[in-house]
């Protein structure tokens, strides 16, 4: 339980999407435990209480577990999946756009107004979504800020779009989640997103 929150935990979010992978990892954890607890409760009743199931036949096994048991439960998570999964999508109007190359063993980061930054430091602002353009200038990295929400592949030739939303102003850590070489331990970045008015200050004044 103690790696369930934390700067680089995914079930303590901090944003919009996240939340909805938070929610998706709790729904299928919850889902898990049910169904643990009917084999278990299943197990103890044929252990102890053989008389009870004797009662069953194989076609009611067959029937009960393999078929109505399985539906609820299917339709249950995959439904959930595919509602908040879709929320994930980059759709609508375009937000603020900032590109990412991802190099090894460092992230490069560029805003709409032009300017580049490679000190390995994010600014956003906060309550806004914000798109990340993701490519590679070398081999595959993987663009992850696990507060923030899901992470993307950064591949060489191809650029993929991440949408995120950082819920309030504040510091939240990200890193490379693709093994990319002998300096992938090092390949971290931090995120700094700010009020609106400060963000706008700071791309005015050429940050």
């Amino acid at each position: 339980m103690a790696g369930c929150g934390g700067e680089l935990s995914t079930l303590d979010p901090a944003g919009p999407r996240a939340a909805n992978l938070a929610t998706l990892w709790w729904v299928m954890f919850w889902g898990a435990m049910a169904l643990f607890a009917i084999v278990m409760i299943l197990f103890f009743l044929a252990y102890f209480r053989t008389g009870t199931l004797s009662r069953l036949k194989p076609g009611h096994w067959i029937i009960g577990g393999g078929l109505i048991l399985p539906i609820p439960v299917l339709v249950l998570l995959t439904g959930t999946a595919l509602v908040l999964g879709e929320q994930l999508l980059p759709r609508g109007d375009e937000p603020l756009r900032i590109e990412v190359t991802a190099e090894r063993w460092h992230w490069r980061f560029g805003y709409p107004n032009g300017t580049t930054s490679d000190e390995q430091v994010v600014h956003i602002p906060a309550g806004q979504p914000v798109d990340f353009a993701v490519t590679s200038a070398d081999v595959i990295h993987s663009f992850w800020i696990p507060r923030l929400g899901g992470k993307i592949d950064a591949i060489p030739g191809h650029t993929n779009l991440i949408r995120l939303e950082a819920d309030e102003p504040g510091i939240y850590w990200g890193q490379c989640a693709e093994y990319c070489g002998e300096g992938h331990d090092i390949m971290f970045f931090r995120i700094e997103a700010h009020s609106p008015e400060d963000f706008a200050a700071l791309m005015e004044a050429g940050q």
